[in-house]
Formats: C-alpha cells, sequence, structure tokens
C-alpha cells in the first residue's frame, strides 16, 4: 500500500454550541499521541548505573515469582523433591537470562523480560498424567522420565515458532492487525492472567492485602508528600514494599502464628516453606541435557506446538504494551516476526537445558516500565546479570525465592492491570464512535475472558478440558489455545476486522489504518529504525531477503 493510496485523516466535528454559548466537551478532547509523553527515561536513554542496578534487580524479582509459581505448581506433580525444584528453578533463571539478552540484542529490541509461561501447563500435565501411570523404582525416577519428555517435546515443539518467524508467515498474519484488533488483543495480555492475580493473593490475605494496600498507598499518594522524593517513590516503591512485608511475614514465621494453621495456609504464608534454601546447590551451572537423554513422543510434540502458539500470540500481544510502556512507536510486523523465531530457538535452547516449558514475553515485567515510567533497554539487559548470577549461585537466588507468592500475586494486581489500561490507550487512534468497532472490540474482549473462563472451570471441576476426543494430542492443542484469553481475542477480533463491512471505503479511516500503517512498513517510519534497529548495521553485508 503506498503512500498515495492512504486517506488523509477526516477532521473532527465541530463542538456542539447550545444556546448558551458555552461548547459541550469543551476542554475534554485530547490530541492522540503516538509515543507516551513525559517518561524520563524511554527504550535507548538510561537513568545512571547506580539506578540502572536498582531497577535491574527489581526486574529480577518481579519475574521471578512466576518462575517459583510455575515450578512450584509443576515439580511436585512430577515426583520431584524439593532439590529438584530448586534445580529446576535455577535452569528456567538461567535460560531466562540468555533468552531475554536475545531478544533486546536480535529480537525486537524491547525492554522485555522473557519468562516462563503459563500456557505451557497445560500440555506439562498431560505428560504428567502419561508417566504417572508407569512404574518406577522410586519418585525421583519418575520425575527424572517425565522431565526428559518434556525436554523432547519441547525442541520438537519450538520448530513451529522457528518456522512461523523466519518464513514470514507471522508477518503476514500481523499485517492484518489495526488498532481496533490491538484493543482488546492488549487489554486481556493484563485481564486473561486475573487468576494469578487476586486469587493468589486471598491463599494468604494477612500478608498479601497489606502488599496490596501498602504498594498503592506509598506509590500514588506519598510520592506528593515532597518534590525531591516523589522520583525515588515512584521508582523504587514496589522493591520497598516487597521487602518490609517479607520482614512482616519472616516475623509472624519467627512467632509461630503458623505453627497450628492448615498446610494450605502454611505453604503459602511461611517464608520457610518453599524449602529452597536448604535443598538448593551453593554452586551449579546449568549445561546441556543435565536431566539425561530427551525423550520423543510424536503425541507429546504435537500437544506441545499448541502452548507453543499461544507462546507466541502472547509475546505479540505483550509487544505492542512494551512499546507503549518504553516511548517506542508500535513495533512492524517484520520486527513481531523475527521476534516470533527467535523465541523458537530461545524454547529450543530451553528444551536442549531441561526448563518445564518454553517462555514468552513477561507481562509482569512490562507492568513494571509503567509502574517505574522507566523503558530504558539497558535495565533489562543488565537485570539478565541478576538471573544468570543468581542461577548459578543456588543458595542466594535460593533466599529471594523463598518470597511467599501472595507477595508477589500482590505485585502482579497493580502490574497487570497497568498492561490492561495500555490495551484502552490505543482506542485514540480509531473512531471510538463507530458501532463496528465498539462491536468487534466488545466481542474480542468478552470472549478472550469468557471462553478461558469456561475451559480453566471445566479442567478444575473434570481434571481436564472439555475437547476429550482419542486424540491426547489433539486435545491438548484445542484446550491450551482456548485457555488462552489473548489466543481467543486475537482469533475473534483479527476474523471481525477483516471481514465486517470490508466493502465502506470509510472503514479504514475508522479502524485507524491512515495511522497505523506507516508503522508497518520498514521505510514507513522513519523512527522505525532508531528503535527497532540492529545494534551493528548488517544490512551490509546480510542478504537482503532475510531482513524483511
Amino acid at each position: 500500500m503506498g503512500e498515495s493510496n492512504i486517506p488523509p485523516p477526516t477532521a473532527p466535528p465541530p463542538m456542539m454550541v447550545p444556546p448558551g454559548g458555552v461548547q459541550v466537551g469543551a476542554g475534554a478532547v485530547f490530541p492522540p499521541n503516538e509515543q507516551l509523553l513525559n517518561l524520563p527515561c524511554c527504550v535507548h536513554s538510561n537513568p545512571s548505573w547506580a539506578e540502572v542496578a536498582v531497577l535491574a534487580f527489581m526486574h529480577y524479582l518481579v519475574m521471578l515469582g512466576s518462575v517459583v509459581m510455575i515450578s512450584s505448581l509443576l515439580v511436585p506433580q512430577m515426583g520431584g523433591n524439593n532439590g529438584d525444584k530448586a534445580r529446576v528453578i535455577q535452569t528456567v533463571l538461567f535460560m531466562s537470562g540468555i533468552n531475554t539478552l536475545l531478544q533486546t540484542l536480535i529480537g525486537t529490541r524491547l525492554p522485555t523480560v522473557m519468562g516462563p509461561s503459563f500456557a505451557f501447563i497445560i500440555s506439562v500435565q498431560s505428560v504428567i498424567r502419561d508417566y504417572s501411570s508407569h512404574l518406577y523404582q522410586n519418585e525421583h525416577q519418575r520425575f527424572l522420565h517425565t522431565i526428559r519428555a518434556i525436554q523432547g517435546a519441547l525442541i520438537v515443539a519450538s520448530c513451529l515458532n522457528i518456522v512461523l518467524g523466519y518464513s514470514k508467515a507471522w508477518w503476514a498474519f500481523v499485517r492484518k492487525f489495526s488498532p481496533v484488533t490491538i484493543v482488546p488483543v492488549v487489554c486481556v495480555v493484563g485481564l486473561g492472567l486475573l487468576e494469578w492475580g487476586f486469587p493468589q493473593v486471598g491463599k494468604c490475605v494477612e500478608i498479601g492485602l497489606p502488599m496490596l494496600i501498602l504498594l498503592v498507598v506509598v506509590q500514588q499518594y506519598l510520592k506528593y508528600v515532597h518534590e525531591i522524593a516523589y522520583k525515588w517513590i515512584e521508582r523504587y516503591t514496589l522493591l520497598l514494599c516487597i521487602f518490609l512485608v517479607w520482614t512482616y511475614a519472616a516475623i509472624l514465621t519467627a512467632a509461630g502464628a503458623y505453627n497450628h494453621a492448615s498446610l494450605k495456609a502454611q505453604q503459602h504464608c511461611r517464608t520457610d516453606r518453599s524449602h529452597l534454601m536448604s535443598s538448593a546447590p551453593w554452586i551449579k551451572i546449568p549445561y546441556p541435557f543435565q536431566w539425561g537423554t530427551p525423550i520423543f513422543s510424536a503425541s507429546h510434540s504435537f500437544g506441545m506446538m499448541g502452548a507453543v502458539l499461544v507462546a507466541a500470540v502472547e509475546s505479540t500481544g505483550a509487544y505492542f504494551a512494551a512499546a507503549r510502556l518504553s516511548g517506542a512507536t508500535p513495533p512492524p510486523a517484520f520486527v513481531i516476526s523475527r521476534s516470533v523465531g527467535l523465541q523458537g530457538i530461545g524454547m529450543f535452547l530451553e528444551g536442549i537445558f531441561g526448563t518445564i516449558g518454553g517462555s514468552t514475553a513477561s507481562v509482569e515485567n512490562i507492568g513494571l516500565l509503567g509502574l517505574t515510567k522507566v523503558g530504558s533497554r539497558r535495565v533489562i539487559q543488565v537485570s539478565t546479570g541478576f538471573m544468570i548470577f543468581f542461577s548459578i549461585f543456588g543458595k542466594f537466588g535460593a533466599f529471594f525465592a523463598s518470597i511467599p507468592l501472595s507477595i508477589f500475586a500482590a505485585a502482579y494486581c497493580v502490574l497487570f492491570g497497568i498492561v490492561a489500561a495500555v490495551g484502552i490507550s490505543f482506542t485514540q487512534f480509531l473512531n471510538n464512535n463507530s458501532m463496528r468497532n465498539m462491536y468487534i472490540v466488545g466481542l474480542s474482549l468478552f470472549l478472550g475472558v469468557s471462553i478461558p473462563q469456561y475451559f480453566n472451570e471445566y479442567r478444575a471441576s473434570a481434571g481436564d478440558g472439555p475437547a476429550r476426543s482419542n486424540a491426547g494430542w489433539f486435545n491438548d492443542i484445542l484446550n491450551t489455545l482456548f485457555s488462552s484469553a489473548v489466543t481467543v481475542a486475537i482469533i475473534v477480533a483479527t476474523l471481525l476486522d477483516n471481514t465486517l463491512e470490508m466493502h465502506n471505503s470509510a472503514v479504514d479511516r475508522d479502524r485507524g489504518i491512515p495511522w497505523w500503517a506507516p508503522f508497518q512498513r520498514r521505510s514507513g517510519e522513519v523512527r522505525n529504525d532508531e528503535f527497532y534497529g540492529y545494534p551493528i548495521k548488517i544490512h551490509d553485508w546480510m542478504p537482503s531477503r532475510y531482513m524483511h
């Protein structure tokens, strides 16, 4: 689509002036901003090195919560003990550091952390069920066989993202997007993780709720006490609140507040319940095939492809939120496509090193960009040093991993909410008075939340998803796809936005295409290379067919 074919944006209608002479809605119209204004640090601007180090450590802590959550859920089901869980956490942290560094250098180049994806839980649990029926000498042997089967499935399934990303298939898919699609997709990137927010806070409400209230009150109200304290409170309140509430939880544990509590309460409230400090090795470097030779199974590999696809969809929506919160322009389709291909390579490496699932763009870390108003790429790159360091020196990493999960969940309530709000901000680029747009956005949002809710409730009551054919791999694919809010939203929104009333020439203006189209072409927007260009100019020696 050439520049000459893009219709000019229509002028806004004049203000309504009633007989009294006062304009209706005067002062209520705000001009659209392609980039967020008043960000102290955007993608390529950086705070001082001391601040970079503290902010990088915060990003490490925030992503650590989901690592511990997923490992604590799956490793016991696999038959693993506390030592196995500690090694799995170390491996996941190590690979998250490697994949994050790769994405910030040659992927999207956005300040996004690559952490474990919740989408892999269904397919991993399917592998666990298949190996639970076998006979083993002990539970540790069952754990080893299960994780080796997960390795094999992930190695094969990761090839799907490599092909989709580098074959330009994902590029062609993303080219179908418009602001009408982006609004519901980015919204449910945050809202779709609601079960990891307050429901987890409620499992230890006496710790989680004070954390949530303290974070909101201190970060949003106390920063106005003095102008000197404004920046420091705004940026570092989350770190302060985590340590304050963690100390409070440690006092409750030491005082014996949970000595006679239920097992569930002890697991979620006590600071010594994870047993990671006692079981983690002092020094352990994750290495390829550390659990043994991967076990390859066609059914497990195909079943995990659904999770790999969902991880690509999640990352796609998350990148648009990250770009907005880091002061960048919307990522072009070719950037999203190359990042999905690189994500596949990262999952392939994760399969080789032996994690318990693939990675995706960490939504909580994207929310932290908005909370601190620091979207610096350097901060994320330095945070990979913390991930790798604490993955090797296990005792130090286990110390922070003993933070009660309800503290992380309370922080996620705020961080996921910020990401969801970013999706709403994209409505400024489309016609909000178009019933067509309202229909697509509304239906995509509702089904994006409602359909996964049905699948999750069904699985919680029946032990498995609604898809129950004779082909287990096919069931895993369907159950994984439709348990993902982002996947449902992107399917509904993209389908409707590219089929409804497309014969009407005014629809493109209503969809925001005149604003959107230049960002999706390499040469259509001069800022594309500023934000998404490679750190070194490889255009001179790499064939051009690989650069688009």
